[in-house]
């Protein structure tokens, strides 16, 4: 049977592990007689500082659910379009895209609930080295599983509503300014005194003040990160159960 999988050019719907390919991009798995979904999919949050390993740990998840149908939503395709003041201020790293108000929530959990329900849905294809939204959006599908996953995941209440599990990666902050050093001049074009200025002035604060707060709403807590094997691997037979239900 031919898998559907989203068009998108920039970020390809699929993680190949050593063992199978798992598509990404989801698909409806599940339909009545009506010819809608029967079920809905399970959702997970995956909240946690910037260069935490919410990625990696989500990526990791999914490759150890063995579930035919994953959708990976991140919420840094959901930054606000920039007016041309904030266009300038981003420009010389004085803009904060690490506040619940650079974020578009409304379109965020729109979008969630669609997914939730088995629709298709348009996302935003966000550019960092230009801080805006590329003019074409990919396509998702419904799945068996949509992990969300963000810094600002827990930070509002009906996005909160839509997520059966929530998990916090908790990670050192000395570990997380040089992951975010090195993936900020290596990928986004950054040099080395704009991202340490910007760490200082809007990351760090956000974090104290929007992030590490959440940390009581989750579900699971995951020190260390994507190196701790032993409490990803709870998660995944906690979800196991979960779905067998």
């Amino acid at each position: 049977r031919k898998r559907t999988t989203s068009q998108c050019k920039s970020e390809p719907p699929l993680l190949r592990t050593s063992k199978r390919t798992i598509y990404t991009a989801g698909r409806p798995p599940w339909y009545n007689e009506h010819g809608t979904q029967s079920k809905e999919a399970f959702a997970i949050g995956l909240g946690g500082g910037s260069a935490s390993g919410k990625t990696t740990v989500a990526r990791m998840i999914i490759e150890a659910l063995d579930v035919p149908w994953v959708v990976l939503l991140s919420m840094d395709s959901f930054y606000k379009v920039l007016t041309t003041q904030q266009q300038e201020q981003a420009a010389h790293n004085n803009f904060n895209f690490d506040h619940p108000d650079a974020f578009d929530f409304d379109l965020i959990v729109s979008t969630l609930k669609k997914l939730k329900q088995g629709k298709s849905v348009k996302v935003p294809v966000y550019d960092f080295t230009t801080h805006s939204r590329k003019k074409d959006w990919k396509t998702l599908y419904g799945a068996n599983v949509i992990i969300f996953e963000g810094i600002m995941a827990f930070a509002d209440k009906a996005l909160l509503e839509l997520l059966d599990m929530k998990i916090f990666v908790d990670t050192d902050s000395d570990i997380r300014l040089v992951r975010r050093l090195r993936r900020d001049i290596s990928e986004r074009g950054r040099d080395i005194e704009g991202v340490i200025k910007q760490y200082n002035k809007f990351v760090k604060p956000a974090f104290d003040q929007y992030i590490q707060p959440t940390m009581r709403v989750a579900d699971i807590v995951v020190p260390w990160g994507s190196g701790n094997t032993v409490a990803i691997d709870l998660i995944v037979q906690h979800m196991h159960s979960q779905l067998e239900e």
